[in-house]
């Protein structure tokens, strides 16, 4: 149980796949994992692992759920213990060896099931290294559904705090976006459909329902929006002090991502959300 999260819970084995049939269920088409590994070290290296969280969990999903969509975020920060996307080297940022890290990150997962796979860290090129690993590997069938447009927010807070990814150092302005620039979104969004992205997301959603409409409109690719740990904290503080009617705010908040053009949202009311449709 996630205190910053109310009603949001770290599922291990079973109560994952059981957590996914009861969500197909209540109507949810699809799911997105993070995998939390029992040690960590700088290069991330449990990410790599045959039988790390993310991998175990795809392959009983598939086994009990197999018509559920499954997508795996791919980022080293929840597997690193400096909880870094980029990879550390004589104090350096290295994009290069991180590129390569992050594809190898990625083929484990459509190798374990996965439909498609979602790299999160924004750094130039990964989309591509990725396909291309996917695709020499013989995935040519798996997607990508990248963090295209992810803006470095202060919404992130209750997830840090749940998957302990909070940088131990400095922060993540070199490499997610200015909360004030929308054009920047736009070059980012065209270099990643360019590189070979399926599915374009924008992240956060509530607070950058501009952002959606410009992509959008812009693009026409299919276009996710993630409803992020704090917009969804937010409205349970509110609920749990009776200011305001949480089911109405609920789909409210979530009518108005629709509204704004997203194709898929991603968001922790998602069981609560497919029951009320």
């Amino acid at each position: 149980k996630l205190g910053s999260m109310p009603g949001v819970f770290k599922m291990w084995g079973a109560e994952a796949v059981g957590g996914c049939l009861a969500a197909k269920a209540d109507g949810v088409p699809g799911v997105l994992l993070f995998g939390l590994p029992d040690a960590k070290d700088p290069f991330g290296s449990a990410a790599f692992d045959s039988d790390a969280p993310v991998q175990n969990a795809v392959r009983a999903i598939k086994r009990e759920v197999p018509d559920l969509l499954v997508i795996t975020d791919v980022c080293l920060c929840e597997y690193t213990s400096h909880a870094s996307w980029q990879l550390i080297l004589e104090m350096h940022l290295s994009n290069s060896v991180t590129d390569e890290q992050g594809a190898g990150a990625a083929l484990p997962h459509p190798a374990a099931g996965a439909d498609f796979v979602a790299p999160s860290d924004m750094m130039d090129g990964r989309v591509g290294h990725i396909r291309e690993a996917l695709d020499a590997a013989g995935h040519t069938g798996v997607g990508i559904m990248s963090y295209a447009a992810k803006y470095c927010s202060a919404f992130y807070g209750p997830f840090r705090d749940a998957a302990g990814s909070a940088p131990a150092f400095g922060d993540r302005r070199s490499h997610q976006m200015d909360p004030g620039n929308v054009e920047e979104a736009l070059r980012e969004v065209a270099l990643d459909i360019e590189e070979g992205a399926d599915i374009v997301m924008v992240k956060p959603a509530l607070t950058y329902l501009d952002v959606i409409a410009r992509v959008k409109a812009e693009f026409g690719l299919p276009t996710a929006a993630y409803h992020v740990s704090g917009e969804y904290a937010m409205l349970k503080a509110a609920a749990r002090n009776g200011w305001i009617d949480e089911p109405r705010a609920m789909m409210e908040t979530l009518t108005s991502i629709k509204r704004a053009g997203a194709d898929i949202i991603i968001t922790y009311y998602a069981r609560e959300a497919a029951r009320a449709l």
